[in-house]
């Protein structure tokens, strides 16, 4: 496929949204390399940690019961730890080991071909008019699969939409909209949120009342709408907004790189034929390992006894990344040997080899963005926001739904400076749970405005620890993509998924629909507790 240009030599009129969208990308990209950026941003950490270290504050933090403080990133001993733990700070930054390791079997399935004439006959089958929604639903139901969407999802959203002759960007911008922007979305299959949210929205309750119990799929109903609301808003923005915008951006990548749409050939369906074989053997011999309520891959009992295959630390749901190693690793390397593009066992490493060679930039702006994850969580100046937010929130005591609003709008920004919906829920749930329910509001209520709004930014935010990842995937087929792109291209899903996600949250209160299993709108208050 030849490369895309403009189609013409004096673009058409933009728009004030489009010209509104390239200055965000003009100051975005202007910024320093995301690398220096979080360099930048550590050791401004340091700075204001060491400022607000000898304020005393009234806020009580849920973690310790005691009002939070400030640690100064500057004095000798936290510097010392800093020092200590730096490698074990990038070797154990969550994202690193995800992407690398997943990236090994899809480099295999890419370099042997299989993955490309597997995208172009699915190309062939696939109306063009509906590759938007049917990649956004897939990211959605990525969530399953934990963080396997970033590393999977994703970059075939751009080599989809470029097979398919549409631009790679907004490919990935569709991708990243499902598998991110509707995080808190569920596509008729719960997630591992689920029950870690409902855990820590029980403790909440708690406070106030001890009987209360929380069903970890108090939402279920509510995120299983919302996928379709997600999938309609990201099928709309992305055909109708970001890929007209894009048709003045030039895909300039490596082209031997880049997908083709070329008929298969006779050797490349016996590739493919050879290839779903042994995916389908080796996804059925590991389904026979599934079978029975002694499965190894479960989790330990719980306290009822039921051992879960997708509970949070069952060994399934902890080996996600190592099955997609595999299942692109064995169909990659059958396709080689039938389709002819391995000879020897040389070719799979220089796959192997070629997939890492591309992850350079990545691994040098994770090592800075772990150091600043690491000292900014260290400082508490993320908690400190959070609690004081919530706090003025609950003093501001504003009607029922304006302060929906006010939790969803205040967790969108949380969300900016901390990445984990755990520890934001941690944090804000604490005051906002209690507080709600002495005006009668139920936590399940409170716990969906919550992931409303912890979902809808996280596309939008350089400290997502997977966003310098898609910024190196976009880079692929726009060299010249910085921060500054990448969140102009996001921004219209992060405003547009803000209101009309709160907007739906209302509507379900209004009509009183059901929020999910064992699920109420109400909390009657109960005295002498």
């Amino acid at each position: 496929m030849e490369e895309q240009k403009p189609a013409s030599a004096t673009p058409p009129t933009r728009g004030w949204l489009a010209r509104s969208l390239d200055v965000v990308e003009r100051v975005g990209n202007r910024l320093p390399d995301p690398a220096v950026l979080f360099l930048i941003l550590m050791v401004l950490a340091w700075v204001i940690s060491s400022l607000l270290s000898a304020v005393s504050f009234t806020e009580i933090d849920p973690r310790s019961g005691k009002p939070i403080e400030i640690r100064n990133l500057l004095a000798g001993e936290s510097l010392t730890t800093f020092m200590a733990t730096m490698v074990a700070t990038f070797t154990n930054f969550p994202p690193l080991g995800v992407v690398l390791v997943a990236m090994l079997g899809l480099g295999v399935a890419e370099h042997t071909g299989f993955i490309n004439a597997m995208l172009r006959a699915a190309m062939a089958v696939t109306p063009r008019q509906l590759l938007t929604p049917a990649l956004i639903a897939v990211g959605i139901l990525s969530h399953v699969a934990v963080d396997a969407g970033y590393v999977l999802v994703i970059p075939l959203g751009a080599v989809i939409f470029y097979a398919a002759g549409r631009h790679p960007l907004a490919g990935i911008a569709a991708a990243f909209a499902g598998v991110s922007g509707g995080f808190s979305a569920t596509l008729g299959v719960p997630s591992s949120l689920d029950p870690l949210l409902a855990g820590l929205t029980q403790t909440a309750a708690q406070l106030v009342d001890t009987s209360v119990v929380i069903n970890p799929l108090n939402n279920f109903y509510f995120t299983t709408a919302s996928a379709v609301l997600i999938v309609l808003v990201g099928w709309a923005l992305t055909d109708l907004v970001i890929e007209p915008r894009l048709r003045s951006t030039p895909v300039d990548g490596d082209p031997s790189s880049l997908p083709t749409q070329e008929p298969l050939q006779a050797g490349e369906r016996k590739g493919l034929r050879i290839a779903f074989l042994v995916m389908l053997l080796a996804i059925a011999a590991f389904a026979l390992t599934l079978v029975g309520k002694d499965t190894p891959w479960a989790a330990a009992p719980n306290a009822n006894g039921d051992r879960l295959l997708l509970a949070a630390g069952a060994p399934l749901m902890q080996s996600i990344v190592p099955l997609i190693f595999i299942g692109f690793l064995l169909p990659g390397i059958a396709y080689g040997v039938a389709a002819g593009t391995v000879k020897t066992h040389r070719d799979v490493v220089a796959g192997m080899t070629k997939a890492m060679s591309g992850m350079g930039y990545y691994i040098v702006m994770a090592f800075f963005c772990a150091q600043f994850i690491y000292a900014f969580g260290q400082s508490n100046l993320g908690a400190l926001i959070a609690l004081k937010g919530a706090n003025a929130l609950r003093d501001a005591a504003l009607p029922l739904g304006v302060t929906l609003g006010g939790i969803i709008l205040l967790t969108s920004l949380v969300n900016l400076l901390i990445g984990s919906a755990s520890a934001k829920w941690a944090l804000i749930g604490s005051i906002m749970v209690p507080m709600l329910m002495q005006l009668g509001v139920s936590p399940d209520l409170t716990q969906a405005a919550y992931r409303v709004g912890d979902s809808s930014t996280n596309i939008i935010t350089p400290l997502l620890p997977y966003f310098p990842l898609i910024v190196v995937f976009c880079r692929r087929y726009v060299q010249r993509t910085g921060i500054g792109t990448l969140v102009a291209l996001m921004l219209p899903y992060s405003i547009t998924f803000i209101v009309s996600w709160t907007s739906f949250l209302l509507l379900f209160w209004a009509m009183e629909l059901p929020l999910g299993v064992g699920s109420s709108y109400e909390y009657t208050p109960t005295t002498g507790r």
